[in-house]
């Protein structure tokens, strides 16, 4: 394999010639080979990257910085990344020490080369053409670099994520409509309560998942107050005095994102990392939701013989090895686990949070990668759920019936017009007989048979018949 020799302040040292990036990340790649993954699997994160260095070089030009020849092949070298070009050459592991430099470092190297090679007519490694410190990360430090790119990605997979959010409560909107006239008993502390539709718990479904778009949306406008500018620590060292004006006009061009501004205090916005930890608890809220929900699919579709068995989830694979026709609630327990692996990574990112010290917080990586994997999970979690579970669902209507006939909840419909305290017997009553509550009302004379009839009935109407 040839080689080319590059330096930096630790000395020597052999890179691959056919890769794109350089000594800073050959280093990373051997300091930290912690989860096996790249930061390539976060593809925003890298188009992101790629518009700030973009925005920066053009904010660079303007304050007469950087020569336009330089300009034009760093921008360049960006568009081909932004196109989905080298990707592959972001090979740093997301989990990371020196609060995300060796992704910063990567980043400026791929940039450089891809510039020197496709741009400018040199070679790989030629820096004394084309710096990736010098030039592509000129008045620019990871620390306000990182930040920004992780907020502008994390912005963008918002967008997926609350698409993905109100596809799936879309869905459980439709399934609601279909069983808006199926009569059920409905539930609290998993004991018989008062009569519903099958509908209304659907529709239930879909509203709490369709609230927190709203939420995903209120959480989305934090992260477009950005630190760029700040440099090392928010005082802006090094930094031209017009640029952060520039490049902030310029990323709100690049990413069409009308609300980016800059951070009040830059200080306080590069030490300060709690717009993560209010992003992470949305989304694991909307996880908590879905995992409920989730949760209660597998308990109205368990049986089919000796459970609930008052909706169908369609079957998907084989349940068992062992167990002939059995059918699992897949699809349903893969959204659980999601949930709670959500739930965990939001503990790591307000431990992470928690853990910043002095100006800077170091542990933004663990961070990055918490938020980009739970966005990514959710979203096709739910997409999963919509498309092999929530669409398929078909009701038991006669057992939803019966169940309702059979139901002591039966009773509370009779309040109205015989009274909580007679009631109470009537269910005592029932139980201890095993007959249904509407045939002994109407023994005992408290209501008529037509009355009886139309109680189940009722529960798919505005009121119940009794009090008409």
């Amino acid at each position: 394999m040839e080689q080319r020799t590059e330096h930096d302040l630790l000395g020597f040292l052999e890179v691959p010639d056919h890769s794109w990036f350089g000594i800073h990340t050959t280093r990373a790649l051997a300091n930290f080979p912690i989860t096996g993954d790249r930061i390539s699997r976060y593809p925003d994160f890298i188009r992101s990257l790629a518009l700030v260095k973009k925005a920066a070089a053009q904010a660079n030009h303007e304050c007469k910085l950087l020569d336009k020849k330089k300009t034009d092949a760093i921008s360049s070298a960006c568009d081909l990344i932004r196109d989905g070009q080298y990707l592959d050459q972001f090979v740093v592991d997301p989990v990371q020490g020196g609060a995300g430099t060796s992704t910063n470092m990567n980043a400026n190297e791929v940039i450089a080369n891809i510039a020197l090679v496709n741009f400018l007519k040199a070679e790989k490694g030629d820096y004394h053409i084309l710096h990736p410190v010098e030039h592509v990360n000129l008045g620019q430090s990871t620390n306000d670099v990182y930040p920004t790119s992780l907020k502008v990605a994390v912005h963008i997979m918002l967008g997926t994520l609350s698409e993905s959010l109100l596809e799936l409560s879309a869905s459980f909107s439709r399934k609601a409509v279909e069983f808006d006239k199926y009569p059920k008993v409905g539930r609290t502390q998993l004991q018989d309560a008062v009569p519903m539709t099958l509908g209304q718990e659907f529709r239930a479904f879909a509203h709490t998942l369709r609230e927190d778009v709203d939420r995903l949306e209120e959480a989305r406008e934090l992260l477009t107050e950005l630190n760029i500018g700040g440099t090392a620590i928010g005082t802006a060292l090094n930094a031209h005095h017009d640029y952060r004006r520039i490049v902030l006009r310029n990323l709100r061009e690049l990413t069409a994102i009308e609300s980016i501004r800059g951070a009040e205090d830059l200080i306080e916005a590069t030490q300060d990392v709690g717009v993560f930890v209010q992003v992470s608890g949305v989304i694991k809220r909307t996880a908590t939701k879905l995992s409920k929900i989730c949760s209660d699919l597998r308990l109205l579709s368990s049986g089919p013989r000796a459970g609930l068995n008052e909706i169908n989830l369609p079957g998907v694979q084989a349940g068992s090895s062992m167990m002939p026709g059995k059918i699992n609630p897949v699809i349903p327990e893969v959204v659980n686990q999601v949930a709670f692996d959500v739930i965990g990574n939001d503990v790591t990112i307000t431990m992470a949070a928690e853990s910043g010290q002095l100006q800077l917080n170091a542990f933004e990586p663990i961070i990055a990668r918490s938020l980009f994997d739970n966005i990514m999970n959710m979203s096709s979690a739910m997409n999963t759920l919509r498309e092999r579970c929530v669409e398929g669902i078909t009701a038991n209507p006669e057992h939803l019936r019966n169940s309702v006939e059979r139901s002591l909840g039966i009773a509370t419909l009779m309040n109205p017009s015989i009274g909580y305290t007679r009631a109470t017997e009537l269910v005592a009553a029932a139980a201890a007989t095993g007959q249904n509550i509407a045939d002994l009302a109407v023994e005992q004379g408290l209501i008529s048979q037509d009355q009886a009839h139309a109680l189940v009935s009722s529960v798919t109407s505005a009121c119940s018949p009794l009090t008409t």
